[in-house]
């Protein structure tokens, strides 16, 4: 890319990125470590004047089959924390991002949430995730003693992209409409203010020449 002075570089992140849970550790310092490294290599994409362009791409839950390959210890089978979105969404979004010029890309509401929550209330934030982060990440059925586990080597099976949850799985994501669509998005948005300032102005206008017309 440095030769070609071109390109487009998509790393891709995660809400745990910003908010760490937990039961993964591990996962949430490898997210956040992503998030350092993006950010020290655009400055240094800037510095050296390259043309090259670089997007995070943060996802929320997925249905893929790491909650089932996953090495577990807890007894329990894991489960990620809704909303869950399907692989493809995520694809989408990745494709998206190499070829237009985003910065972030959030995809969903979760990413959002967990910055927005850490900047407002982290220290009840913490309370919360200590409490509920362990149920809302573990199923009720029982892990099976031989449940595969790749940590060590690799797992045998029929295996594709999407996990267990398609049942509840969404096929969309509103927050990536919005971003991919966000010249029209904010177009609309901003029609939307002034018309209802308008009215508003209007409704005062109304207001008030009824009220001199009583007084008369």
């Amino acid at each position: 890319m440095r030769t070609r002075d071109r390109g487009t570089i998509v790393n891709v992140g995660s809400a745990l990125a910003y908010r760490s849970v937990p039961l993964q550790s591990i996962y949430c310092g490898a997210k956040f470590a992503i998030r350092g490294f993006t950010d020290s290599l655009r400055f240094e994409v800037i510095h050296d004047k390259l043309k090259v362009h670089l997007c995070m791409v943060d996802l929320p839950a997925m249905n893929t089959p790491q909650f089932d390959w996953a090495l577990n210890k807890m007894g329990k089978k894991a489960k990620p924390v809704a909303p869950i979105f399907q692989p493809e969404v995520a694809a989408r979004a990745i494709y998206f991002a190499a070829f237009h010029k985003r910065r972030d890309i959030w995809l969903g509401l979760p990413p959002v949430k967990a910055i927005v929550a850490k900047r407002v209330a982290p220290g009840w934030l913490d309370r919360y995730f200590a409490k509920a982060g362990y149920s809302g990440q573990l199923a009720d059925e029982d892990l099976p003693a031989n449940a595969p586990a790749n940590l060590f080597e690799s797992v045998d099976g029929p295996y594709g992209a999407h996990g267990r949850f398609d049942h509840q799985a969404r096929n969309t994501s509103v927050e990536f409409f919005t971003d991919r669509h966000r010249t029209a998005f904010w177009l609309g948005a901003g029609v939307a203010a002034i018309t209802g300032l308008y009215l508003l102005a209007r409704a005062r206008t109304v207001a008030g020449a009824a009220e001199r017309i009583g007084r008369g």
